[in-house]
């Protein structure tokens, strides 16, 4: 259990079943009556987000988060296969656990798979990664890192806007949490 007043971003909460981590935080003292937390929170497995008053000092369920490294080893059918870094253990996650970031994951990849009651929540890749360029327009002298931006597919399937100098072959390094372009590598 968890009092509201130990609130902070990134605590992790149980409400109505399901798991809900905290993102924004108000404490509320008025002149008159009692002391209050203004929250938003934010579902881990549905990505659905609430704001909720609760009273200073109210108890809530704390979600016991498992965190493991795993490595992706390779794809079998629509399946991905992971490999636990410290027991070795393989396991298997769908498109769906892993979510619209498995545009970004690469065999070889190491990732954060965080689970409550065995329960897959999420998959953190890395922030960044370095993909090779396959597809993009040439680019064409004259064209600069200020001038606009083109679409580049890279090695995993994922499409990123890139600078217009950018062309086909080159490695770039990619903001997963944004699909960002970042630089070449």
């Amino acid at each position: 259990m968890i009092s509201s007043n130990d609130f902070r971003p990134g605590v992790s909460i149980v409400l109505d079943g399901s798991v809900w981590r905290v993102v924004d935080f108000l404490h509320v003292k008025p002149g008159k009556g009692s002391a209050f937390v203004r929250t938003t929170l934010k579902n881990v497995q549905s990505g659905k987000v609430l704001e909720r008053t609760f009273r200073a000092g109210e108890t809530v369920p704390q979600a016991t988060l498992e965190k493991s490294t795993m490595q992706h080893t390779y794809k079998e059918g629509e399946e991905f296969v992971f490999m636990d870094m410290e027991s070795y253990d393989e396991g298997r996650l769908s498109a769906a656990q892993i979510g619209d970031r498995v545009k970004y994951l690469k065999e070889g990849m190491e990732v954060n798979v965080i689970r409550w009651d065995d329960v897959v929540l999420e998959v953190e890749l890395p922030n960044s990664v370095v993909l090779e360029v396959i597809e993009t327009d040439p680019g064409v002298k004259g064209d600069t890192a200020t001038g606009g931006t083109k679409p580049a597919k890279v090695e995993t399937g994922a499409t990123v806007m890139v600078p217009l100098f950018i062309s086909q072959g080159e490695r770039i390094r990619i903001d997963t949490r944004e699909d960002k372009y970042l630089g070449r590598e």
